[in-house]
């Protein structure tokens, strides 16, 4: 039976810009299976957030998929002997275009960082819900078989308008929003920052996404109702049955949240792994340096935490060779400085773009020394 729900493949980003032609991802590459979910970390300007609007085909207009695939894996039935499956590149599909439209906020959902700047502030909670459950629960979608039939099981025919508001009202009700038949009239200036972000995720989950991406949905919250969210994320994956992939730079939810990781820096993956190999035991030197800055159970008081040296380089400036070497404690001169690391698997769940695990490298190194 195919698990596998999505594939991102060799995928590169560039943006045009006043100075020239920024490339924002350089060579992306990761696997997303059904009900998995997939945390996805690393300094603010590593490619996160454009990893994920390329996904859904979101990129602003100065930006463009210069190359790779973005591989979903369609549901189309069972044939007896296990599931049929219709991929499709979403890379070759029209941004604007009927299908890609249908697959975003019907097959892939995704919740913003900011939900005020998300809500539109002249529409209620529950017109935005039942905007999302008329457009993609009506059945108009033409993308695949089982999802025609899915959309049929679960609205009949063209959902009315008061079907729509009671599920809107069950949605609010769903993701802890108390009194949700009052509160499915309220603006978003009427709302606390939690119930904005428990509102996005309702409209995210109204029409039953197979994917669902989380750009650092509790980054505007206080600590308690970010845990309360994660909490709730965790709750609705298990009733929806849905993939999650959650963008983040806190390491604490991703220990949480996630069984795979994936580290970004300057748009390339530098590490991926289970989310015990990569806390416990990481490889890249960039991963090995988040890790060593967060606090620690039992640290001493007044003890000063790790930092990573140096700032993320711009766009424009990117180092020769490996892009962390400038930052990097295990810098290897006149190697790292010049050698562009390629992905090497590791070990049997890890793989690390990082010249300390070349072999051939390494043994020019020793020989030399």
């Amino acid at each position: 039976m195919n698990q596998t729900l999505l594939e991102v493949k060799d995928l590169v980003v560039d943006f045009d810009v006043r100075e020239g032609t920024v490339r924002a991802l350089k060579g992306v590459n990761f696997t997303i299976n059904r009900g998995q979910t997939l945390g996805i970390i690393g300094e603010s300007g590593s490619g996160k957030s454009v990893t994920a609007r390329a996904v859904m085909r979101l990129l602003a207009k100065n930006g463009a998929i210069a190359n790779g695939e973005i591989l979903y894996h369609l549901r189309s039935g069972d044939n007896g002997s296990g599931e049929a499956v219709d991929v499709l590149d979403l890379t070759k599909l029209d941004p604007d275009g009927h299908q890609m439209r249908d697959l975003r906020g019907g097959e892939i959902a995704m919740i913003f960082q900011e939900p005020m700047s998300s809500l539109t502030p002249v529409y209620t909670a529950g017109v935005h819900i039942m905007e999302s459950v008329t457009l993609h629960l009506t059945g108009r979608s033409k993308i695949g078989k089982q999802m025609e039939k899915n959309i049929q099981a679960s609205s009949g025919s063209r959902i009315s308008k008061a079907e729509a508001r009671e599920r809107a009202i069950d949605m609010l009700d769903r993701v802890g929003i108390p009194q949700p038949q009052q509160r499915v009239d309220s603006y978003p200036h009427q709302l606390s920052g939690g119930q904005r972000q428990r509102v996005m995720i309702a409209v995210a989950l109204s029409s039953n996404p197979s994917l669902l991406i989380a750009d650092e949905p509790t980054t505007a919250l206080d600590v308690t109702t970010q845990a309360q969210i994660n909490d709730l994320m965790v709750a609705l994956q298990d009733e929806f049955g849905m993939a999650i992939m959650y963008i983040t730079h806190d390491l604490g939810v991703i220990a949480e949240m996630t069984r795979d990781v994936v580290v970004m820096y300057l748009g390339q993956i530098v590490e991926r792994g289970t989310v015990d190999d990569i806390f416990y035991e990481p490889k890249h030197p960039y991963t090995q340096a988040l890790l060593e800055s967060i606090p620690k159970m039992g640290q001493k008081t007044g003890a000063r935490l790790g930092a990573i040296r140096g700032m993320v380089p711009d766009a424009f400036s990117v180092p020769k060779g490996c892009a962390f070497h400038d930052r990097c404690t295990q810098f290897m001169p006149g190697i790292c400085d010049e050698i562009v690391p390629a992905s090497i698997q590791v070990n049997e769940r890890q793989v690390a773009s990082c010249l300390l695990y070349d072999e051939k490298v390494m043994k020019e190194v020793a020989h030399a020394g």
